[in-house]
């Protein structure tokens, strides 16, 4: 049950605030109270899900519909801003790439088709000790949402960031290696009002969504997440700034994860071998056994379509101990504990982060998880789940959202705002929005 101070309560913290607190409210105009929230500048800080990323790629209809968009768009009728998102132009429009739903196999079996028309690559460079690096048309205009792609907690205080990851270079001034400006102090170079900031997912996504195949992928130290975690709240608050902080979705709840599970890819290879009794894995410590249901298979996997062939000693992939499904391609048991570890210590992380500093908190992992559930979640008639194609949650990639499942986050979002703050921001129609991309 969640609670609601009463009109007495929140008067009578006004005053203490007013008469005991020494912290710079300088982002705020004059006359506001300062636990009320401005939405004169308000900056979206993230990942690829405050971008709006979809589909496997940053596309402008992604970018669209983005939650920050979203958000934005609904703060502007009490009074919010403009907001600018760094949109791929026209006859660009289709960045860096994404997928489409053609159709379904007469097994059920999703037939996915990528765009490689219309995008927004410029070229390409080659960085010493990292390899190649695409490069993005680059973005000059005013720009309110900072979200970022692929970075992690450890990306945002490194200078040389901006040389390697082609979502922020492209919103740099500069051409790769000269970049030399961090994450934060960019979108912290001029002045907000409010933010959101939904970052540190990819420091455990990275290596569950490559089964964690990739030991440089492993989950950043958890100490060093409070740390960094801790500075980036510090960076955004003290000039006063209000804002909200989200934590980390569960990733093994997600479509890329529950697609194809071990259940349902064992049916559909006895549909014509019944007598196969075993799908055979090979573990993160390189062991070959038995998978269990307690192992998660990717969405990779299912696009692949490779379990049953015969590599060239004549043994059916994942079907037999000599040719087991490869690491990349399975979380195993022992891996998802690793998950769900670093997960739950870094939303312990996050929420302490809220408390202390006085934000306010959506929390992803719960409401995500209730999304994703077998009873979903019903908003304006519109029902979610976890389902691929069919729950209007997540996109075609398994872990990215629908522009529908990025107007529910911005719904959420707008619901502990005002709960927070005391603010009167209306929610959006989620029915408006589309859920699955086709053509």
């Amino acid at each position: 049950m969640k609670f609601y101070p009463s009109a007495l309560f929140n008067v009578f913290i006004i005053a203490v605030t007013g008469l005991s607190s020494c912290k710079s409210d300088r982002n705020l105009p004059d006359g506001t109270p300062a636990d009320k929230a401005d939405f004169s500048r308000y900056i979206a800080i993230g990942n690829s899900l405050t971008a709006g990323s979809a589909d496997k790629g940053l596309y402008l209809e992604g970018q669209q519909n983005s939650y920050p968009e979203i958000l934005a768009a609904q703060m502007k009728t009490v009074g919010g801003g403009s907001f600018s998102t760094p949109f791929f132009s026209a006859g660009q429009e289709n960045g860096s790439g994404y997928l489409l739903l053609k159709g379904l196999s007469t097994d059920g079996i999703p037939q996915l088709e990528e765009v490689k028309t219309n995008l927004a690559v410029r070229g390409e460079i080659t960085i010493p000790g990292i390899g190649k690096v695409s490069l993005l048309t680059k973005y000059q205009g005013p720009l309110n949402n900072y979200g970022v792609p692929s970075i992690r907690l450890a990306d945002v205080t490194s200078t040389g960031f901006g040389n390697v990851n082609e979502y922020f270079e492209r919103l740099l001034p500069g051409n790769p290696p000269s970049n030399k400006i961090s994450y934060m102090d960019f979108v912290t170079e001029k002045p907000f009002t409010f933010f959101t900031c939904w970052l540190g997912s990819n420091d455990v996504l990275q290596y569950a969504a490559t089964g964690g195949a990739s030991k440089e992928l492993f989950p950043t130290d958890k100490a060093n997440f409070d740390k960094l975690y801790n500075l980036v709240a510090e960076k955004l608050t003290s000039k006063g700034a209000k804002g909200v902080i989200a934590t980390i979705p569960d990733i093994t709840k997600s479509a890329f994860f529950t697609a194809f599970t071990y259940s349902s890819l064992l049916k559909r290879i006895q549909l014509s071998a019944p007598q196969i009794k075993d799908l055979y894995i090979q573990t993160g410590d390189t062991q070959v056994r038995a998978a269990t249901p307690e192992d998660l298979f990717t969405l990779s996997l299912g696009a692949a379509n490779v379990l049953g062939k015969l590599n060239a000693q004549g043994l059916p992939y994942g079907l037999h101990p000599g040719n087991p499904i490869e690491n990349h391609f399975v979380l195993d048991k022992s891996e998802v504990v690793v998950v769900k570890e670093y997960t739950d210590a870094y939303n312990t992380t996050i929420k302490g982060v809220a408390k202390a500093r006085n934000l306010a908190l959506y929390d992803a992992f719960s409401d995500l998880n209730e999304a994703a559930g077998t009873e979903g979640i019903t908003e304006n008639g519109i029902k979610f789940t976890g389902a691929f194609i069919t729950g209007n949650l997540f996109s075609l990639d398994g872990v990215h959202l629908t522009p529908r499942g990025y107007a529910h986050i911005a719904n959420r979002i707008i619901k502990v705002i005002n709960e927070k703050y005391q603010s009167n921001i209306p929610l959006t129609d989620v029915s408006k929005f589309r859920a699955i991309k086709t053509r």
